[in-house]
């Protein structure tokens, strides 16, 4: 289930990376251009991991005996409430008739946005493998 986590994850990763990309490119709109063409692909694999994430983590909680269950309980609420906030802002982004960088430019700067990636960020780097802390010596006393 984690697996599911960190696609999802990284697929929310990319769309923004591209959506960076295209933000600084200065297009009036979506027509004409190869990543004018793709900035609605990008927006909707984006919306559609967003829409999974709540019930990946929620399934994740178990699966992977997430310790403690009550912290990370909590956090993927706030990581639920984000990605609902972020899908809120991509769906109105995808709904007008065309896409300029302007708009992309707005959307990157959506605080939801923000928030969704930092949650990304700091899931991504809690559940990827972590070394085992070395016990001390015992002391000779």
């Amino acid at each position: 289930m984690l697996a599911d986590i960190a696609e999802r994850c990284n697929t929310i990763e990319e769309s923004y990376e591209f959506m960076l990309a295209y933000a600084a490119q200065g297009f009036p709109t979506d027509s004409g251009s190869q990543s004018g063409g793709q900035i609605r692909e990008y927006l909707r694999r984006a919306a559609n991991a967003m829409r999974g994430l709540r019930e990946s983590c929620k399934k994740a909680l178990p699966q992977e005996r997430l310790e403690p269950a009550a912290h990370y309980q909590a956090f993927f609420k706030v990581l639920a409430r984000d990605a609902a906030d972020s899908l809120a802002a991509i769906e109105l982004v995808l709904a007008q008739p065309t896409i300029s960088s302007q708009l992309i430019d707005n959307l990157n700067a959506s605080i939801h946005l923000r928030a969704l990636l930092t949650d990304l960020f700091l899931l991504t780097e809690i559940v990827k493998p972590q070394p085992v802390p070395a016990k001390p010596a015992p002391s000779d006393s």
